[in-house]
């Protein structure tokens, strides 16, 4: 079959319409203390499109067993859609075999894994790369491995806008860099990093580049050739699939030879009492009953957003990420953090006078749903002042209406707390 022929094939994308996208996810249209359930926290844990919930419920009814193991219908059944999810996201962030695809449990153990296998070699003279706006779960893992290793630890800062500099990057990269161990795109402020030209600081310097993904792949469309980044990664449940499984993406290269980040079942070729040899990839690093469903789930959540012109959703987010901070600088006594002109749609302000705590407590009251406190930042929050801000992330799922929910929900908790 020609290539012509193939494309013509392809399902054609949905037009991005959000009051068709609203009626997929069914929690949407509950009600919170008698009012409209309007969730703005996305950025923490994205709501899921039937779908999703449908594909995780047929499994558990119709389709469970172990993979790989069984030589039986169902097993094999689940094995066959266990890998079709791994495939689903190699083709979803380009990556070149299904071999760089290892699942885990979450971002956090996909970042762990790096930590505990690739950085066992780091050595006391190599340093390791981040900057002041990491999540801890790309922060602490690092400083374990300090502890465990002597590897040294340089932190790149950002601006009072919120940003990271190449200039930045530059200046703390030397011959002695081994990782770079950069967010995407920030979970507290938003802010996106220029990941590709990053990546090349780092290999100019004969270093590798790893990124935390979880926000990036939510709101930027990834290809990791594209990046030549050397590992990525992300975790299902903000991508509107389910919680309990996570990607980490590495260069076949490399991944080939660290050695496992954990021992048992599945992960081996042949075991005796005197020696193991592992299996290939990406079973080496999958040891153990893996979450089977969840990936399932996973891929059905990569079908769905597949389905859509990312272009229109990236476009209503950015659309409604303008409205919502201009109608937030409106409000007196509340003021926006993290204002840098390359930015997701993720949004973190205070309101002088109140701790984000109260007012995210008032909010609730109104049906609307926001995040408080340090989200897992708080190196940044020390930076920028601040012990904690209120945190409104949007999703493919939000309206206009909602924001203008969440600016009449501030305006009265001021009223009760300034």
């Amino acid at each position: 079959m020609n290539a012509i022929a193939e494309k013509s094939q392809l399902p054609a994308l949905r037009s991005f319409d959000v009051s068709s996208v609203r009626s997929d996810f069914p929690i949407l249209s509950r009600s919170v203390h008698d009012k409209p359930l309007v969730y703005l926290d996305s950025a923490a844990s994205a709501q899921k499109p039937q779908p999703v919930i449908q594909a995780i419920k047929h499994q558990y009814e119709h389709e469970y067993a172990n993979v790989h193991r069984g030589a039986y219908w169902l097993s094999e059944t689940l094995t066959d859609k266990y890998e079709a999810a791994r495939k689903a996201v190699r083709d979803f962030i380009n990556a070149r075999s299904d071999r760089e695809i290892i699942f885990t449990k979450g971002a956090t153990e996909a970042i762990n894994l790096v930590a505990h296998s690739f950085g066992k070699n780091l050595g006391p003279n190599g340093e390791i790369v981040i900057t002041e706006l990491e999540h801890h779960s790309n922060i602490v893992p690092w400083q374990m491995l300090r502890t465990q290793t002597g590897v040294k630890l340089k932190v790149v800062p950002v601006t009072p806008e919120g940003d990271v500099t190449l200039e930045a990057i530059k200046a703390a990269v030397t011959t002695n860099t081994k990782l770079v161990a950069v967010a995407h795109v920030s979970n507290a402020l938003g802010t996106i990093l220029p990941i590709k030209e990053i990546a090349e600081v780092a290999h100019t310097a004969g270093a590798r580049i790893l990124i935390d993904g979880c926000q990036g792949i939510v709101h930027e469309t990834v290809d990791v050739q594209d990046l030549d980044c050397d590992f990525y990664a992300f975790s299902g449940h903000k991508l509107y699939g389910p919680n309990g499984i996570g990607v980490l993406f590495g260069k076949e290269s490399l991944l080939h030879d660290m050695p496992p980040y954990q021992g048992g079942g599945e992960m081996i070729s042949s075991v005796s009492f005197d020696h193991t040899e592992w299996a290939d990839l990406p079973a080496k690093f999958e040891a153990g009953t893996p979450p089977i469903v969840p990936a399932v789930g996973l891929g059905a959540a990569i079908k769905y957003i597949s389905s859509f012109d990312r272009t229109g959703v990236a476009r209503h987010e950015h659309d409604l990420m303008v409205y919502a901070m201009e109608c937030l600088e409106a409000i007196n006594s509340v003021r926006l953090v993290g204002t840098s002109k390359n930015k997701a749609a993720v949004i973190a302000f205070v309101v002088d006078g109140a701790h984000p705590h109260d007012v995210a407590t008032i909010l609730d009251r109104s049906g609307v749903c926001v995040r408080a406190g340090h989200h897992c930042a708080q190196p940044l929050m020390d930076s920028m002042g601040y012990p904690a801000t209120l945190r409104a992330s949007i999703g493919m799922y939000n309206t206009r209406e909602e924001i203008n929910a969440l600016v009449g929900a501030l305006e009265k908790a001021r009223e009760i707390l300034c």
